[in-house]
């Protein structure tokens, strides 16, 4: 029985077999004895985008009272839930994301705090994912964007808007209707002045 731990680009968690190329946090918000997630969604502002495997080391799920392990699809699927790259195992990439967020955003280069801070307000609205207005017609966001269309989800690259799955992307053809932009506009302008995300290789397809 898979754990309730994958992130959808909505924000939400789920139980799924399938397998993530990143992990991350939202704080403590699991059972260790049950493995189960507690009735809190969230414990920090702070919600980042982790390598699985950093140094060697591989942190055993939902097994102790430390930060719950979360798993995502990729690096598109952790933006559009409102994460950012960790400064630690990460650094590299992060750094790159700040520099590209301040570009932008046309501000100076901002703090990971200054960073949470901003997402935080950008991501949900009344405790559920928020939605923003496309700046730009669909075909005309940068790569690695995310938008939704009813209950499901879009990546785009190359201006083909890509069908999201816990198992990866598919062409489904553009959507009918777009209900709004996932990825939070902070991080969609840190993407439209050059920052490119690790995608699930079946964005290439």
């Amino acid at each position: 029985m898979p754990l309730q731990n994958r992130l959808t680009p909505f924000g939400e968690i789920v139980a799924t077999s399938a397998r993530g190329l990143f992990t991350g946090n939202r704080g403590i918000i699991h059972d260790p004895e049950t493995r189960t997630l507690t009735r809190r969604r969230w414990t920090t502002k702070a919600w980042i985008t982790c390598a699985c495997d950093y140094k060697g080391i591989r942190r055993p799920v939902m097994q102790r009272r430390s930060w719950t392990e979360l798993f995502f699809l990729d690096e598109a699927t952790a933006l559009a839930a409102g994460r950012r790259p960790c400064f630690l195992c990460r650094r590299d990439e992060a750094q790159v994301f700040r520099h590209a967020w301040a570009k932008g955003n046309g501000v100076p280069p901002s703090s990971a705090a200054e960073m949470d801070g901003i997402l935080h307000e950008q991501r949900l609205e009344g405790g559920s994912k928020r939605l923003h207005p496309l700046p730009v017609p669909l075909d005309r966001l940068p790569d690695g964007a995310m938008v939704a269309a009813g209950s499901s989800a879009y990546l785009v690259k190359g201006g083909v808007a890509l069908l999201w799955d816990a198992e990866g992307y598919c062409r489904a053809g553009d959507p009918d209707r777009v209900d709004g932009l996932l990825t939070p506009p902070a991080s969609l302008a840190a993407l439209a002045a050059g920052y490119r995300p690790v995608l699930h290789p079946s964005a290439s397809g």
